[in-house]
């Protein structure tokens, strides 16, 4: 019976190191961090909930390759998918995505969705710092409008646009201008996510004008709509989100400044109830809503497919980062989130 260790070992290869604070050269330069908000493992695993689909309802039952065809045909064949755990204790969003963006849950400082700044110096922070990067090198943009609370310690550290917000830095292209105008058009039923469209075009925008070398998109419809128990809008934002990375990834491959030195890397701030009853729900007494997934796809990521034997938590993102952009974790105190398992040596 294979181990743990031996797994790890494959997927690593000569990579593996005893010390992950020493940082190792990678062929990476750029990161794209993607979030979206409260996938379920049960429909990124596995397509549709036969449960919730169907029927007189008439909402599709899909395969998982139906559903996510960009994931299922091309990161699992080219990268590494994963299963992975929420270790905060909360499980709703603020306090996951903070996880993400810190490697570590900070269960005393962020307790739910307040509207606090972060504590702790984010990822997004101190690889802007570390590498002496300008403002617009590191970017957030998010359809969820609690994010410059989240995604930054300092306020006006990095790029952060989110929620219904016009982009006005300097320079501005006319593109972006007019998605500004456009999300005051076009609005969701919830006053504080606008739509993922909105969103992501924004975001592929600013990186093909700004080139930034660490951006975090982070799609938010997905969890409203769950909320207001409407399965069959689950399943379009989920396909949405699919759709979204493809065209990320076609952007990237065709970019002379992404191609070859990019990595993607997908992961969702919280899971939801396993069954009818609850699968709309999350948080601390929600069995399942701590369960959650990545996925990696890049020039230092072998093509291991999915690992359902690995287990990873929440609060290895950051450190990943951090290595693939040949950065050593010593100097960001805190971080207790070990790599995941998905680089070879460059």
């Amino acid at each position: 019976m294979i181990t743990r260790r031996q797994l790890v070992l494959s997927c690593l290869g000569p990579a593996l190191r005893a010390d992950p604070t020493q940082a190792v050269h990678r062929r990476t330069r750029n990161v794209v961090l993607v979030t979206a908000d409260g996938i379920r493992r049960q429909e990124f695993f596995h397509g549709s909930d036969p449960r919730l689909a169907g029927g007189e309802k008439k909402i599709p039952v899909l395969t998982r390759e139906q559903l996510m065809p960009f994931v299922w045909d091309h990161i699992a064949s080219r990268g590494l998918i994963v299963p992975a755990a929420v270790t905060n204790a909360y499980r709703v969003s603020y306090p996951g995505y903070a996880e993400i963006l810190t490697g570590r849950s900070q269960d005393d400082e962020i307790r739910g969705n307040q509207p606090v700044q972060n504590p702790t110096e984010t990822v997004l922070e101190y690889v802007r710092r570390r590498l002496a990067l300008p403002r617009t090198g590191v970017a957030l943009f998010g359809s969820w409008d609690m994010f410059p609370y989240i995604g930054e310690r300092t306020p006006g550290t990095v790029v952060i646009n989110a929620g219904y917000k016009r982009y006005e830095e300097p320079g501005v292209p006319a593109r972006m201008k007019n998605l500004g105008e456009l999300q005051f058009l076009m609005l969701t039923p919830w006053p504080s996510v606008r739509h993922d469209y909105i969103t992501f075009e924004l975001a592929l925008e600013y990186m093909r004008h700004r080139q930034p070398r660490l951006i975090h998109i982070s799609l938010g419809e997905m969890d409203d709509w769950a909320h207001d128990k409407r399965y069959d809008r689950v399943l379009d934002t989920i396909h949405f989100f699919d759709q979204c990375l493809h065209d990320l990834w076609r952007f990237v491959e065709s970019d002379s400044h992404y191609r070859g030195s990019t990595t993607l890397v997908v992961t969702a701030d919280h899971g939801r109830g396993r069954t009818p009853e609850d699968w709309h729900a999350h948080g601390t007494k929600v069995a399942g809503a701590e369960e959650m997934w990545a996925a990696i796809l890049g020039p230092d990521t072998p093509a291991a497919g999915y690992k359902p034997e690995l287990r990873v938590t929440q609060s290895d993102i950051a450190p990943t980062i951090l290595e693939l952009l040949s950065l050593s974790a010593s100097g960001y105190p805190g971080m207790t989130g070990r790599l995941i398992p998905q680089a070879t040596a460059g």
